[in-house]
């Protein structure tokens, strides 16, 4: 092996080591009070080092496997609907030490894929610059871009899958923004909204005005979403092409919704 390659590698191990490490503390400290600050805290400066050490790896690509891996472990906690901050953190955070655990079995396979050289590339276009979660936009582009390869690959399911769990989490994040006082008098249920099904916090969207009727257009297997996600369902759900690309056009226009000077 080149023996700048091997000590290039060499560093990356230590330092994904010690996010590991860091990980486990976050962890074990979630797991027994998921709501302190100081630990809330940590973690978010935890996962920013874990995105910017994927990224190197991934050479800067979207596209590339370990960095869609990443975007898919906070995908999982915003494709059922809820707040970033409001989903288990001590879950997420164990999701992002499996993506790590990845990362260093590839650094130490014999053919070091995971590294590749960093290249300039023209800044991605900020889609969604409109939502008001700052920590949701960047999983939210990395979820878009793999719903696109998806679709382009021919991967229907994953594209579909993944373009419901963008609406569900743009759609969420419109309605927390507005608040539950307002929400109520569009005829919004009782508990929380976390608690609400995916029809629901549309319909509720919809009568507040903050998208338009687009949602008429997404195919049943869409709707039923999160139900197919459980168990052995995806995988049996038949989801045509035609699905897909019709839950695209209408994620598009409900972004455009949320969004009217894209």
């Amino acid at each position: 092996m080149d023996p700048s390659l091997e000590s290039q590698i060499q560093t990356y191990l230590s330092h994904v080591d010690g996010l590991i490490r860091r990980g486990q503390e976050l962890r074990d400290a979630l797991t027994s009070d998921p709501s302190d600050a100081a630990t809330v805290a940590a973690m978010r400066r935890w996962q920013e080092d874990c995105g910017v050490t994927i990224n190197q790896l991934s050479g800067g690509s979207k596209s590339h496997w370990l960095a869609r891996s990443f975007s898919q472990a906070f995908l999982m906690r915003a494709a059922d609907g809820s707040a970033m901050e409001g989903a288990a953190p001590a879950h997420l955070a164990q999701q992002l030490l499996s993506v790590l655990g990845q990362a260093v079995a590839s650094l130490t396979a014999t053919d070091n894929k995971a590294i590749t050289a960093a290249s300039s590339k023209t800044p991605p276009p900020r889609r969604f610059e409109f939502v008001h979660s700052v920590e949701l936009r960047p999983v939210l582009e990395q979820a878009y871009s793999d719903s696109r390869t998806a679709l382009a690959e021919g991967d229907y399911q994953i594209a579909l899958m993944t373009a419901c769990g963008i609406l569900e989490a743009i759609v969420t994040d419109a309605l927390e923004h507005l608040g539950s006082n307002r929400l109520s008098s569009y005829g919004a249920p009782a508990g929380t909204l976390a608690d609400w099904s995916f029809d629901t916090r549309l319909a509720v969207a919809e009568k507040a005005g903050l998208i338009g009727g687009g949602c008429a257009r997404l195919p049943a297997v869409a709707r039923q979403y999160r139900i197919n996600a459980e168990g052995e369902k995806a995988a049996n759900a038949a989801i045509t092409e035609r699905d897909a690309r019709t839950t695209g056009q209408v994620l598009h226009v409900i972004m455009r919704d949320l969004d009217p000077g894209r």
